[in-house]
């Protein structure tokens, strides 16, 4: 089916793929200029539709967005779903607008020279209205992630199970002009074949792309710190173009938040985000309390570029059991803390929706099942799932509508001025994009240091003869933060902590000597930015900002 008008349930329509593209020409961006915005077609905007999220992407082109990541837009049961619960793959959700709603939205992307990535879900299906299996070995019992039967990749028939998702992928980009696919939880698919099922699936995409003069990005997500997912596959790596890391999230959220619980028992010091901001992964094979077990091989290796990081995404604020934001749980300065961090960061930055205006409306995790037995299963594993992170209280329910509701932006995107956080995190965008220094992602021409004690971590970054050095200072109070700052004259880009930014106030000059040791009074929870001026002239890209 590519279409179900009436839901799920209901009857499949078929559909004529012949669309007015005006895209002709666009080939995609470079992977290492990608700027992710991720959103949830059915929360973004009021009427929860492709065709209404048009009308704001200049105002994400003019922040600095240059990739919008939808979550899944596969056809789930009822109107309100995160999407992981596919149980047609081909099919476009009817309640964001079916397969030409999706397309006007691509068009519309490309028109403004946007990418467009599409979360995909191939670790399961389901788990209601799942039909698949009455038509061949589509699923298996043999492995169970925790959604329900895994996808047959490894067992018997298991040829057209590979082809049958290999072409659901190669029809996104395709018949619906995808520009990168975000594989889900890769981590949940077993598959023990000599040539595994992921490693066919990136050579098919990698071809179709080449052939049609088209770049086409493969990321994936998977918890399991594994760097042969990115090597090539002349190494003997699967191949994928990037990789989200939650280590980076964890590290940024626990010393943000102080937060130790569930997955964050692994986290919470200063050395933990200097590594991550050094290396990538924190945990690269020593042992892991919240794992029980060492988990993780080196990251070195991986190119800046192949990495996305981020300090809210919808797994980290959904999964979270009020569904709360950092604006919920920490300061403004944080706010600007962690952007600063993350867009900052050698790595490819993803911003979850709405973070740039601080957006203070939760994220649930909302569905629209019709099985009692299924709603009764899902209320029930939230409630386990959160049970380690040992919030209080009772969770809100999943199969409400007002839990959807309550998960809808509440800002008025577009329309009105600008907000502090929004131009703050413009004028972020605007000097990665425009010094040398951070134009490149590139880890291996970058300084890296953690101080424990007043809670601040030291970063310089260089190209050639520009640098920058930055300081993120995650302590409740000022300090002074004495470090290690090559000869030579700097001029402040920026500093949080200025009124302009609603901040407390500066007490940093705009032009700094280092003999190449400084010490600075900074203020709380600030993210300060100096370039260095070239003799006999100025590589100043801040002039406007």
């Amino acid at each position: 089916s590519r279409f179900q008008p009436e839901g799920l349930h209901g009857p499949s329509q078929v559909v004529d793929p012949a669309f007015p593209w005006t895209d002709q020409g666009w080939m995609g961006l470079p992977l290492e200029r990608y700027v992710i915005y991720e959103l949830h077609v059915g929360t973004f905007t009021p009427d929860g539709t492709f065709d209404a999220v048009i009308p704001h992407l200049d105002r994400l082109k003019d922040l600095g967005i240059t990739a919008i990541e939808l979550m899944p837009v596969g056809q789930c049961p009822g109107q309100r779903n995160w999407g992981y619960d596919g149980a047609l793959p081909f099919a476009v959700q009817h309640s964001y607008g079916g397969p030409e709603g999706l397309k006007r939205l691509v068009n519309a992307c490309h028109t403004r020279g946007l990418v467009v990535i599409l979360d995909v879900v191939y670790n399961h299906l389901g788990p209601e209205g799942s039909v698949l299996p009455n038509f061949g070995p589509y699923l298996t019992e043999r492995y169970r992630p925790h959604w329900g039967p895994a996808m047959n990749f490894d067992g018997a028939e298991n040829r057209e199970v590979r082809r049958y998702v290999i072409e659901n992928a190669l029809s996104w980009v395709s018949e619906y002009h995808v520009d990168a696919l975000r594989l889900d939880a890769l981590h949940a698919i077993v598959d023990n074949s000599a040539q595994p099922w992921l490693g066919e699936l990136t050579a098919a995409v990698h071809a179709w792309a080449s052939h049609h003069h088209r770049r086409v990005i493969l990321i994936g997500e998977s918890d399991l710190n594994d760097p042969q997912l990115l090597l090539p596959p002349a190494q003997g790596g699967t191949g994928l173009d990037a990789q989200w890391n939650d280590d980076f999230h964890h590290a940024l959220h626990a010393l943000m938040t102080g937060e130790r619980n569930g997955s964050y028992a692994d986290f919470g010091g200063v050395s933990h985000l200097a590594k991550a901001m050094a290396v990538g992964y924190v945990y690269d094979g020593q042992y892991s309390i919240y794992r029980r077990r060492r988990h993780g091989a080196p990251s070195a290796s991986i190119p800046a570029r192949q990495l996305i990081v981020y300090a809210q995404n919808h797994d980290q604020v959904g999964n979270r059991q009020d569904g709360e934001r950092l604006s919920r749980l920490t300061s403004f300065e944080a706010l600007k803390l962690a952007a600063g961090v993350v867009i900052l960061s050698p790595y490819l930055p993803l911003l979850f929706m709405g973070e740039e205006d601080g957006e203070t409306a939760p994220f649930l995790y909302f569905t629209s099942h019709t099985e009692r037995e299924l709603i009764e299963a899902v209320r029930r594993g939230r409630r386990e799932e959160f049970a380690a992170f040992h919030w209080h209280g009772e969770a809100p329910d999943p199969q409400a509508e007002e839990t959807f509701q309550r998960s809808k932006l509440q800002h008025a995107l577009g329309g009105e001025a600008p907000s502090t956080l929004w131009a703050f995190y413009q004028t972020l965008l605007r000097l990665r994009r425009t010094l040398p220094a951070l134009a490149r992602p590139d880890k291996d021409a970058m300084d890296v240091e953690g101080d424990e004690d007043v809670r601040a971590l030291t970063v310089l970054r260089w190209h050639g003869d520009d640098a920058v050095f930055m300081v993120f200072h995650f302590g409740r109070r000022a300090n002074e933060i004495t470090c290690e700052v090559p000869v030579g004259n700097w001029r402040k880009a920026l500093d949080s902590a200025e009124a302009r930014w609603r901040g407390p106030g500066s007490r940093l000059p705009d032009d700094l000597k280092s003999l190449g040791r400084v010490s600075l009074t900074v203020a709380a929870e600030t993210c300060v930015l100096f370039v260095k001026r070239q003799a006999g002239g100025s590589n100043d890209a801040t002039g406007d900002l």
